[in-house]
């Protein structure tokens, strides 16, 4: 009994282990998005023609494809606000593939269309280039 417990805290503590750390990742694009930097943030998108993003609308395509969506959206630093990711959690699949759900919020002026929060589950998947978001859905 013993050594069956020491073995599940040890594969619990090597899979912890080998769990990227997506978090930081989101804390970085966070960073970016606050300081203007829409090219930033979206380096974390898979450069690919299957890379998609939904939010009121779909978007699929490359990186370009969902810079450019959100540079409609958010036009203006006015527009794009203070943004804050949190109650992040991170659930494994497979060796190269994680789930990711959290909450945003979007500390902007009325002029700047007012403050938004909303929930997102991103696919990230590991590539030759990194863990990379394939799908984000974000409402």
């Amino acid at each position: 009994m013993r050594k069956t417990l020491l073995g599940i805290a040890l594969l619990a503590g090597l899979a912890a282990a080998q769990t990227p750390n997506l978090e930081g990742m989101m804390k970085t694009s966070e960073a970016a998005w606050n300081r203007g930097d829409l090219e930033s943030f979206v380096l974390d998108y898979d450069d690919s023609p299957e890379t998609t993003f939904i939010g009121r609308t779909v978007t699929r395509g490359s990186r370009k494809a969902i810079l450019d969506r959100y540079r409609r959206g958010y036009p203006s630093r006015e527009a794009m606000g203070t943004l804050t990711f949190s109650e992040m959690t991170t659930r494994m699949v497979a060796p190269d593939i994680a789930i990711m759900t959290g909450r945003f919020e979007l500390k902007r002026t009325a002029a700047g269309g007012g403050d938004s929060t909303g929930r997102f589950t991103l696919v990230w998947q590991k590539t030759s280039d990194g863990w990379k978001i394939i799908h984000d859905h974000s409402s």
